[in-house]
């Protein structure tokens, strides 16, 4: 009889090493694991969604969206979100092709999604990324301007609300990744409970990344990007 076994790649070991910190940090299950792919190649990703089980990618860059896309398998059951920074004259490559922009910080961009997806009748969902921590070298708008943004959010009626995204700064630990994102958390909240009240649905945040997603799970976080941690 054959007894050897088959060992497990290191992509679905690096996949359920994260589940496994995400449950101890407070996971029930409610948090969705969204993995950056800026460091992956096509196939990396197809083994990701087909045997790893991980249904939402994240693209940091248009031209890497782009090159990756036409290789991706089973498209219809894979969540494809726009992580990165996003200049406005690359808008109209990727609106058909992914289900939410987490990186909305200006009216501007806004109306640039909103022109393009009104050109192939489409709502797109969109994250505002806040800037939690005041960094000038990072996009974002301040916390002290996020209520008056998402209300002139409402002019766009091609872009859907969906909540919030942020970036730490980088930190030492897990108590200081944690007090960004409970200020994060507890300000937007604030925010969509008072001042977007239409709005029924519970806001999406996207907060915390390889080095600080079990922090973010701690504060409230609904999904967490996890790039390094799985392609190390």
């Amino acid at each position: 009889m054959d007894t050897t076994t088959i060992s497990p790649s290191p992509l679905l070991s690096r996949v359920k090493e994260i589940r496994h910190r995400m449950q101890a940090a407070g996971d029930r299950g409610q948090v969705t694991l969204l993995a950056a792919v800026k460091y992956a190649t096509a196939d990396q990703i197809n083994e990701l969604h087909r045997a790893c089980g991980v249904h939402d990618i994240g693209e940091n860059r248009v031209q890497q969206l782009l090159e990756h896309y036409p290789l991706l398998q089973d498209k219809q059951t894979l969540n494809i979100h726009f992580i990165g920074s996003l200049q406005t004259n690359k808008v109209k490559y990727i609106v058909d092709k992914v289900c939410m922009i987490h990186s909305l910080d200006s009216l501007k961009l806004a109306a640039e999604i909103e022109k393009q997806c009104a050109k192939i009748d489409r709502c797109m969902d969109v994250l505002v990324e806040v800037n939690s921590g005041h960094e000038q070298s990072k996009g974002g708008v301040m916390p002290e301007d996020v209520a008056d943004f998402c209300l002139a959010l409402s002019d766009f009626p091609h872009l859907k609300l969906r909540g919030f995204m942020t970036m730490a700064p980088k930190c030492d630990n897990f108590d200081q990744y944690r007090k960004f994102f409970q200020q994060t958390y507890v300000n937007c909240l604030d925010i969509w409970q008072k001042k977007l009240d239409n709005i029924r649905e519970r806001p999406i945040f996207s907060m915390g990344m390889s080095d600080s997603f079990e922090s973010a799970i701690a504060e409230g976080a609904t999904i967490v990007r996890v790039g390094g941690a799985l392609f190390r």
